[in-house]
């Protein structure tokens, strides 16, 4: 494994587990996956679920709105926790205690418990977060944006997974005996314990940190251990908030990972409503939205460190400007098809647009306060779930088609994008970023061009 001065590695070798930054980076992954994987296990379930619990359109809408609101909260605190405590014990700590309503959402027998469920559910998003942090404290600049939208990119194909294999797990408690409304209770029990396994595995095959973890370090912060003086390294959640970059962002990101959210939320009861599908073909064609993570993030992050390496910080910025517009764009044309082949067709251009832009978000993210990664990440990424929560409330109205809403929200997404403008660095910023990107490049035996022209 190739590394630099400060032992980051410079190459992602997708084939290796070795530790600690190949280990980290394929728990990290597999984590947030399952996580996902739980989070909307129940999305492709919805038909069956909404019959037996007689939920209206404006409950489920409910529904979706809990299942995201929460961890917006959860995002924001669980940065701050990794620069306090280290992601191993935060991850490994999530993963065993948010299984368990995943488990216990099979216990629902109303309106009421089901959306208290869902609320509940809703905290494990905020693996996103862990999953971002672990990957920045391993990979150097040149990378940083590729390893950031690879992790959180095949983690989100558990959004997809989960439309094409809950149905199947359903299908097989059916075949073994089980009514509808037992078999789609005991499908969640699935991933809750998949989850307890990976946090015991967390917990024992990674570091915090490249040295060691935060305990034998006795260190508090990832800038600490990075050499910072202890003063300048305690930068509270408080500083950050204060940065507008942060928030512009936090605004990006909800109009990026929320509506990949709210697609993950609606995409099977869609099609199964608009045409006629059974429950079995449209979590299939669901899933396709969210399988496109399998590439489409981490192209994402490969672009906007191609961009950064030629361009600077601000060529990073541009990159993320020019896929948001697309995911706009995209959007509207998606919910303006009225065939099944032409929804699927705009549907995966879309799904490519938006995550896309998820990964350019992130390869940004790392160079805003590098003193405060997981505080700064946390923000970003609970701004993907403020977006989904404003997403919702379109789904809730009976007088709001579910195409209308889809359609209000492109034309909001591409409004959004100019706020990429607004993302400035500063010439001691772009200066740094510009040595520690040589630095790196140098450790890859001369395979890339030089970062910057004098």
């Amino acid at each position: 494994m190739k590394t630099n001065d400060t032992n980051k590695a410079t190459r992602i070798n997708l084939f290796s587990f070795a530790a600690p930054h190949m280990r980290t980076f394929h728990l990290s992954w597999i984590s947030f996956f399952l996580c996902f994987f739980g989070w909307f296990g129940v999305a492709p379930l919805m038909a069956v679920i909404r019959e037996e619990l007689n939920l209206t359109q404006s409950q489920i809408g409910n529904t979706i709105i809990a299942s995201v609101a929460i961890t917006v909260i959860a995002r924001i605190f669980i940065g701050r926790f990794c620069d306090k405590f280290g992601p191993r014990l935060t991850y490994t700590t999530l993963l065993i205690v948010g299984s368990l309503p995943v488990i216990g959402v099979g216990l629902s027998n109303s309106y009421e418990s089901f959306l208290l469920f869902r609320l509940m559910i809703g905290v494990i998003g905020a693996s996103f977060v862990i999953t971002q942090y672990h990957t920045s404290v391993m990979f150097a600049d040149n990378v940083v944006g590729t390893a950031n939208a690879t992790t959180a990119g095949w983690g989100n194909m558990g959004g997809g997974a989960t439309q094409v294999i809950m149905p199947l797990i359903f299908a097989g408690f059916v075949f073994l005996g089980f009514e509808d409304g037992a078999a789609w209770r005991w499908a969640m029990v699935v991933p809750g314990v998949a989850m307890i396994g990976l946090g015991i595995l967390y917990y024992n095959f990674t570091t915090d940190t490249l040295e060691g973890n935060f305990s034998d370090l006795e260190v508090d912060s990832v800038a600490e251990f990075e050499g910072e003086e202890e003063d300048e390294a305690d930068v509270s959640l408080k500083d950050v908030m204060k940065d507008y970059r942060v928030w512009s962002l936090f605004v990006i990101y909800g109009a990026s990972f929320g509506i990949e959210l709210t697609i993950n939320n609606i995409a099977a009861i869609y099609y199964y409503d608009y045409f006629s599908l059974d429950l079995k073909t449209a979590g299939l064609i669901a899933g396709s939205f969210g399988l496109m993570n399998l590439f489409a993030r981490s192209m994402g992050g490969y672009f906007g460190d191609k961009f950064g390496i030629k361009y600077g910080l601000s060529g990073r910025v541009k990159f993320l400007f020019v896929m948001l517009l697309l995911e706009g764009l995209a959007l509207m044309l998606f919910a303006s098809m009225g065939t099944l082949g032409l929804a699927i067709g705009t549907m995966i251009f879309f799904s490519l647009c938006v995550q896309m832009a998820e990964g350019a978000t992130f390869s940004v993210v790392p160079f805003i306060n590098r003193k405060a990664v997981g505080a700064v990440s946390g923000i970003v990424g609970a701004g993907g779930n403020a977006g989904a929560v404003m997403a919702g409330f379109l789904f809730k109205y009976e007088s709001i088609s579910y195409p209308d809403a889809l359609f209000l929200i492109g034309c909001v997404v591409t409004v959004v994008s100019f706020l990429a403008f607004t993302i400035r660095f500063s010439m001691g910023d772009e200066k740094e970023a510009r040595h520690e990107l040589e630095v790196a490049m140098n450790e890859t035996d001369g395979e890339l061009e030089p970062a910057y022209a004098d």
